[in-house]
């Protein structure tokens, strides 16, 4: 796979050119492309006639990192995603797809940029706003059970926490970041969150939410307040299993619409 170069990493990259419109799709915080194909959360696995970028964040899977937490936030990373789009999709207009991390870095991408988006496609937006200092001391706590007591600790505490119906039947996994760089993430994380609310609203392009219900980390209560102020926006939310089985098709309808040379 190619690498491109970035302040202080280099980044994996995979592109599908089947040509057509571009999109490009992000995964979440301690995943990678890889961990999301296993948690069913590689939308782009149904678009045909596309030109689709999928790529590893900064410290994620496949591509390297620092241990400095701030290089983590959501802001650098749309740094590093509108870096990415002017290398393989200049002067376009690109489709962006992606989960919770990935659903905060699109969205500071899209504020920076706004003209460099033709849709988006949200995946469980995660805490935000009025819910997110809780979560972030929650994630200063986890890099100190992996600073004292390994990896493992914080994978097994992780089983603890009950999953949301709609991820009953997705596999068991672990995080696809190495232990070294895993407490700069989980620090990073904490220093982060979405662009204000003022500013999402100035995101007027066509947006689907997709949420899924009894997860803390990813409240619906975030996918509601997102659509309440993005111009043009739609929220769905899965229950079952089966609910996140159709979001493939989703995306395909959303690229489809937006972008009417691709195919499903």
């Amino acid at each position: 796979m190619p690498t491109f170069s970035v302040p202080g990493a280099e980044l994996d990259v995979e592109l599908s050119d089947e040509g057509g419109c571009p999109v490009v799709q992000l995964h979440g915080l301690t995943s990678s492309r890889y961990r999301d194909r296993l948690l069913d959360l590689d939308l782009g696995r149904g678009l045909s006639g596309t030109r689709l970028l999928r790529y590893d964040a900064r410290g994620h899977g496949r591509s390297t990192g620092r241990e400095v937490p701030a290089d983590y936030r959501w802001s650098v990373l749309a740094d590093d995603l509108l870096r990415l789009l002017d290398h393989w999709f200049p002067d376009e207009q690109v489709h962006g797809v992606g989960p919770s991390m990935g659903t905060g870095t699109l969205l500071h991408a899209a504020v920076r940029d706004p003209g460099r988006f033709r849709g988006l496609t949200l995946l469980v937006p995660p805490t935000a706003w009025e819910t997110r200092a809780a979560k972030a001391a929650d994630y200063e706590r986890a890099a100190q059970v992996v600073e004292s007591d390994g990896m493992a600790a914080f994978v097994e505490a992780g089983r603890a926490v009950p999953r949301p119906p709609a991820t009953v039947d997705a596999p068991e996994t672990v995080p696809d970041v190495t232990e070294r760089l895993l407490p700069s993430l989980l620090r990073g994380a904490a220093l982060t969150d979405l662009p204000a609310g003022a500013d999402v609203a100035g995101i007027d392009v066509p947006v689907t939410v997709l949420a899924w219900s009894e997860d803390p980390a990813h409240p619906v209560s975030t996918a509601q307040a997102l659509v309440a102020v993005l111009p043009q926006a739609r929220l769905e939310v899965a229950h079952t299993p089966a609910d996140v089985a159709r979001w493939p098709q989703l995306l395909c309808e959303d690229v489809a619409a937006h972008n009417p040379r691709a195919r499903r």
